[in-house]
């Protein structure tokens, strides 16, 4: 059996005060006579409400600063495709202003002040086009080269990559430079309503419809290719995931044809391996997010039968534990 200092490099610490946080540390403190370690956890709180409820929201920032943008709205409302956009202080939401292209279901990132929404539905048909954010106005930019919906985007207005699409799955995925597209290496796995996490040269891409049931495939991309990576533990489709590609977490969803089909389970993905965590309070599909894997927001989505409005916060803090020995 490997020894501490052969695991970490370094003796376990004697101090008379405890250690810097850091998950995992171990330290004697000689104040109390205890051997201690930090160890996170992780908890969900209710946020504010969304002005409107819908399915398929998507969302760029921060758990602090973030945006809501688009969806569909219940039978009855008019319009039922929507294109609002709202903004989140941490507390509540406000609107501003709307996209140029009523949508749902498309894909998003960036942040509260410069955000990307690309392709969607529009009630009829799949779209192609592209917007920028710029804090005040939404802008048409250059039309994406295969449009679809359930579309998954990561990065930034000057560079992001997009991976996924529907009606049918496909493993497009294509570059955006600040004012172009292009095609590049396609998904391992053609697949859509898929979820992803970070940049345009370091993604994760998660999850998604290759066709009914769902699939838990993972798969990173460094710039040129897809290398397919550990699965999720719970296969789903139509939800958000959000953080980089070494540190992400993939929020509730549908896993169509199986028991629950809909989800309120939570997973943490780490760079090698999906570990599931603790639930949301709502299970919902058709949900927008944001944020990183340790401070995140989910907000809106559908369960069948109810369109939501509220937010749920996740926040992973880290405490000093006394280790017990039996």
């Amino acid at each position: 059996m490997a020894t501490y200092k052969e695991i970490h490099g370094v003796k376990v610490q004697y101090r008379d005060s405890d250690a810097t946080a850091v998950e995992g540390d171990v330290w004697y403190n000689s104040s109390f006579g205890k051997l201690k370690m930090y160890q996170s956890s992780g908890a969900w709180a209710s946020g504010g409400n969304l002005n409107q409820a819908a399915y398929g929201r998507r969302g760029a920032g921060t758990q602090t600063a973030g945006l809501a943008i688009a969806g569909q709205s219940s039978p009855g409302q008019s319009p039922r495709i929507r294109g609002e956009t709202e903004t989140y202080d941490g507390s509540s939401w406000t609107e501003v202003a709307d996209l140029n292209t009523d949508r749902y279901v498309g894909g998003s990132c960036g942040t509260q002040t410069a955000a990307f929404y690309v392709g969607g539905h529009d009630g009829s048909a799949t779209t192609d086009n592209a917007e920028t954010w710029n804090g005040s106005s939404w802008t048409e930019v250059a039309d994406l080269n295969a449009g679809g919906h359930g579309i998954g985007l990561e990065g930034t207005t000057t560079a992001a990559l997009r991976f996924g699409a529907s009606p049918s799955p496909r493993a497009v995925a294509e570059l955006w430079d600040g004012s172009s597209w292009t095609e590049v290496g396609d998904l391992n796995s053609g697949r859509h309503s898929l979820a992803g996490a970070g940049t345009s040269t370091a993604a994760l891409a998660f999850g998604g419809d290759e066709a009914p049931p769902s699939v838990g495939k993972a798969e990173t991309w460094d710039g040129s290719s897809w290398t397919e990576v550990a699965d999720l533990n719970t296969a789903r489709s139509v939800f958000t995931g959000t953080g980089t590609q070494t540190l992400a977490i993939g929020m509730a969803g549908t896993n169509s044809g199986l028991s629950p089909s809909i989800l309120k389970v939570v997973e943490l993905w780490d760079g090698t391996s999906w570990t599931e965590t603790t639930d949301m309070s709502t299970a919902r599909y058709g949900v927008g997010g944001n944020g990183v894997q340790t401070s995140a927001l989910v907000f809106g989505g559908y369960d069948n039968s109810s369109w939501f409005n509220n937010t749920e916060e996740w926040t992973i803090s880290t405490s000093a534990e006394t280790i017990a020995f039996d």
